[in-house]
């Protein structure tokens, strides 16, 4: 039977060129086969391959963009990819590609992409974050200190009027943002109309108060021309900010509304619902950090990253991988991840957001691990407090006072009651 020799695309003495992109894969073959022809396996069908010989696979000008596996160190695997293989600019399309048929095929038992290093004319067909840390600084009016956002909880069934309410509490305690979560949209008990509206007149009357900048993170995720609605509904009411679940909504809507933004000068908050159904088995599907890398090039402004002490699984040498890529301009390889180099150049760094199961007894360990130019997200942990929101908003507040000047929480807290009562009911907790 005329099967195609898949070790063909296999070449250990290739030296990748910086015209190819290239992929880091942990890889199980399935039973019977050599981790080379399945590692060639991968090569083939994401490139110029298929199961059997075909004609076309002795023409020069195809087999010249094939893809090459040029590295086997036991289960991991790198691959290089000639750049005519990708569409500039089209996500759907590169992943359609490097993370297509290839999670399926019978020649592997599992599969992960762990990593990609984009080629520099690659990375120059995306448009990168609008703002990044420091436009979002400007909006905002923060230094020196993380950003701040809370989600009201719980995160669906309220109403308008009482998300907005919360909001008031939240921003007169100290915080920046006022959070939609990721199933909040634009559901009967609160119709999105409805919140943009209240929130923004909570957000009005909260400056004025306070006499410091607010805004809102409205999620606008739908199908995408109703998303492009919304956008422009946020935008007619002064907010600055919008959210979408860019895994969700996919590439291409990402994509688009990255666009739309920009058309509107609107930042762009990327929530990562469903990573975790392909990224949590370190064995097969994706790297967070990928979905990161991703992110960065679409253009958001501040993405997801981990805590390491909240209660979403998230390692902790993956998180600060993550943190780095999103906020350093050059990267260098990590051979104990199996992690490839990056240079972003001039692309603008995105605000690495640590989020889930946080409260103010965390807080120093968040800015210890991931420092100052972070966004902090808080949600149970403030509408838990024993005062209420507001008191948990400044519980939180005080917290990263405390860790930004060094001082231990038991202490701080001994002249701020609000921070008091919050180590009262958590103490130090990492919940699960």
């Amino acid at each position: 039977m005329a099967r195609e020799k898949y070790e063909e695309f296999v070449e250990l003495g290739h030296r990748p060129s910086k015209r190819e992109l290239l992929c880091s894969f942990y890889i199980e073959p399935a039973v019977g086969e050599s981790v080379k022809r399945a590692a060639g396996a991968v090569a083939s069908e994401s490139s110029v391959g298929t199961w059997t010989s075909v004609p076309g696979l002795r023409l020069k000008h195809v087999m010249k963009i094939a893809a090459t596996c040029y590295e086997i160190n036991g289960n991991w695997i790198k691959i290089a990819y000639p750049l005519e293989n990708f569409e500039p600019g089209s996500l759907p399309q590169i992943f359609s590609s490097i993370a297509g048929n290839v999670f399926g095929m019978k020649a592997v038992r599992n599969l992960r992409l762990q990593d990609v290093e984009w080629p520099l004319s690659l990375k120059r067909s995306f448009p990168g974050p609008q703002f990044g840390i420091d436009g979002i600084r400007k909006i905002l009016k923060v230094k020196g200190r993380p950003i701040t956002a809370c989600v009201p909880k719980p995160k669906i069934g309220m109403t308008a009027e009482e998300h907005a309410r919360i909001g008031y509490e939240i921003w007169t305690g100290g915080f920046d943002l006022l959070k939609d979560d990721e199933n909040l949209a634009s559901q009967k008990f609160d119709r999105f109309e409805e919140r943009v509206k209240h929130s923004m007149r909570m957000r009005h009357k909260a400056e004025k108060e306070t006499g410091e900048r607010k805004a809102c993170l409205l999620n606008i995720t739908a199908p995408f021309q109703e998303m492009v609605r919304r956008a422009k509904l946020v935008s007619d009411y002064g907010n600055e900010y919008v959210m979408v679940d860019m895994l969700t909504t996919g590439w291409s809507a990402l994509q688009g509304i990255r666009k739309v933004c920009e058309e509107l000068k609107l930042a762009l908050y990327a929530h990562r619902a469903f990573h975790a159904a392909f990224t949590r088995n370190r064995r097969h599907g994706m790297s967070m950090l990928v979905i990161a890398e991703v992110a960065r090039l679409a253009g958001v402004d501040n993405v997801h990253v981990g805590t390491v002490v909240g209660k979403l699984e998230s390692p902790r040498e993956e998180v600060l991988a993550i943190h780095e890529r999103m906020q350093k301009q050059k990267i260098k390889p990590d051979t104990r991840l199996h992690l490839l180099g990056e240079d972003w150049g001039n692309m603008k760094k995105v605000i690495s957001t640590s989020s889930g199961g946080l409260h103010p007894g965390l807080i120093p360990q968040i800015i210890k691990m991931l420092g100052r130019d972070i966004a902090i997200q808080v949600g149970g942990g403030v509408h838990g407090h024993p005062d209420g929101s507001r008191a948990g908003a400044t519980a939180v507040m005080q917290a990263i006072d405390a860790a930004l000047k060094g001082i231990p929480l038991a202490e701080y807290a001994k002249a701020h009651k609000e921070l008091r009562a919050a180590l009262a009911q958590w103490g130090y907790l990492r919940p699960k």
